[in-house]
């Protein structure tokens, strides 16, 4: 048989019909409850069935194991539940009956209600079925079912229904704390939002609460298939609980059948009394309660039906605590796999921070050396009188050089430049100029010292020259004819000044 991925189980109360011989009144208020979902069976011919009814699902409303079924599925597979089996406690090797009706009822009142009236509500509808029990495979179970019916009884509803569901697949409902209706819910269909989500669960191993108004439900969707209904005593209202296990055998006896004739010589049968049944329902609550004196008035499926119980218990805690310390080492893995990518963002932005601080301080050595290269090509042309093709030459040399090298460097350099140092070349300058002032001043003195001959010197030609043209007016006749120029003109030619040195 295929296996599927997901099972769920729904649960209800089993109402069965009583017999008249058992109780008339009864029997008639079973007939009222649930008339309607019977099977169309002769029970008065077949005294080895027993009707039963009960709601297999409330459609769109979650139930105690966190799951929920909508209208579309309901109607889609409520006709798949006939034919399958009745058991106890979903132990397929102990089948004791079969679905032979499936339909529906109103919520809450157990009203019959049409496909027609289902088919467009988002309301919670029930899915109610109806069988029989065999009552020859375990006349005791019928009892006790029968007995269950009755308000009058203390085993009144401690007989359920559960039903078990094979699905392949599931969305995720969220509803308020209170809410149980998945029409006032929301419905998530994505898978990756399923999936975190999904550990909120019950059936996961959650408690349903996703935050503190909201729970986590599991919608069953895909193909699901009914597998068959198991038959349990309700502990407290609970789905989970010890099967019903009459313990002691019952000693059935048949009053002898009566013929008598009659007028019409027709022979009829009439049983004077049909069972007599003797029920002792032992239950085994711990394993203190096994003692010689109980293991005598027991059968032994009550033993191994109690250790079965326990060791489903012991199963089902494993399973909890398995489904606990996976989910503690899948948070586990989680934080550190946040870890991991948070210190993985941590040293991307170490590397950012670092490589930023290394650009600034790249920059910083960069601007504090073209600083400390215009610093001292400033300080070498406040000292030296430099040319372009200087500077070029001292540029290229001290550009890397630290403060050592350009030490060592300006020392050499006082040497190199020494002609072009500028408090030298001041004082050639100042030595210069006071050179050319006494030259100046010696030239000055001679040329005045050479006017003042000068003058003098002319003065003496005047006077001769004065002298001689008197001489010549006086001693030259008017008709002797005068040599070349004038007296004055001789000398003159004589004394030009041509022929004096002046010092």
């Amino acid at each position: 048989m295929k296996e599927f991925e997901y099972k769920t189980t729904f649960s209800s109360e089993v109402k069965a019909a009583v017999s008249e011989d058992r109780d008339k009144y009864l029997s008639l208020a079973s007939l009222i409850n649930i008339g309607d979902f019977l099977p169309n069976v002769d029970v008065e011919e077949n005294v080895d069935l027993l009707p039963v009814a009960f709601n297999a699902f409330v459609a769109n409303r979650v139930n105690k194991n966190g799951d929920v079924i909508d209208t579309k599925t309901a109607i889609a597979i409520h006709e798949n539940f006939l034919n399958k089996p009745i058991n106890i406690e979903h132990d397929r090797d102990r089948v004791i009956g079969t679905i032979l009706t499936a339909g529906f009822s109103e919520f809450g009142t157990d009203k019959p209600l049409t496909l027609e009236q289902v088919k467009d509500t988002n309301g919670p509808f029930n899915v109610t079925l109806g069988g029989v029990v065999w009552k020859i495979v375990n006349d005791e179970i019928a009892r006790f079912i029968e007995d269950s019916s009755d308000p009058t009884s203390e085993n009144y509803l401690k007989v359920s229904a559960s039903w078990e569901l094979g699905f392949s697949d599931f969305n995720i409902i969220l509803l308020k704390n209170d809410e149980k209706n998945i029409e006032n819910g929301e419905v998530i269909t994505e898978r990756e939002k399923i999936e975190e989500l999904q550990d909120h669960l019950r059936a996961f191993g959650g408690k349903e609460y996703v935050d503190e108004e909201t729970k986590a439900y599991r919608q069953v969707i895909g193909n699901v298939v009914p597998l068959g209904i198991g038959l349990t005593e309700t502990p407290a209202a609970d789905v989970q609980g010890v099967s019903t296990e009459i313990t002691k055998k019952h000693k059935i006896e048949e009053d002898k059948l009566v013929k008598t004739n009659s007028a019409s010589n027709n022979i009829s049968r009439k049983p004077i009394k049909n069972v007599i049944l003797k029920e002792n329902v032992m239950k085994i609550k711990s394993i203190k309660d096994i003692t010689d004196e109980s293991l005598q008035e027991m059968s032994a499926s009550v033993v191994t039906d109690f250790i079965e119980d326990e060791l489903k218990k012991a199963s089902e805690n494993f399973s909890e605590d398995k489904a606990a310390v996976e989910k503690q080492l899948k948070d586990s893995i989680e934080q550190n796999e946040n870890l991991s990518n948070e210190q993985e963002a941590l040293k991307e932005k170490l590397t950012s921070v670092e490589k930023s601080l290394a650009e600034l301080e790249k920059q910083k050595q960069e601007q504090e050396a073209h600083q400390r290269f215009n610093e001292r090509m400033s300080a070498l042309d406040e000292e030296y009188v430099l040319t372009d093709e200087d500077r070029e030459v001292i540029a290229s040399d001290i550009k890397d050089m630290n403060s050592e090298d350009f030490e060592s460097y300006s020392k050499k350099l006082t040497v190199l430049l020494k002609e072009k140092n500028r408090e030298v070349l001041a004082k050639k300058d100042e030595e210069l100029a006071k050179l050319k002032a006494e030259e100046a001043e010696k030239t000055q003195k001679e040329e005045v010292k050479a006017s003042v001959e000068e003058t003098d010197n002319t003065t003496v030609i005047e006077d001769a020259v004065e002298e001689a043209q008197e001489e010549d007016s006086e001693d030259i006749p008017n008709s002797t004819t005068a040599e070349e120029g004038t007296l004055t003109e001789r000398y003159q030619k004589a004394f030009t000044l041509d022929q004096f040195e002046l010092k």
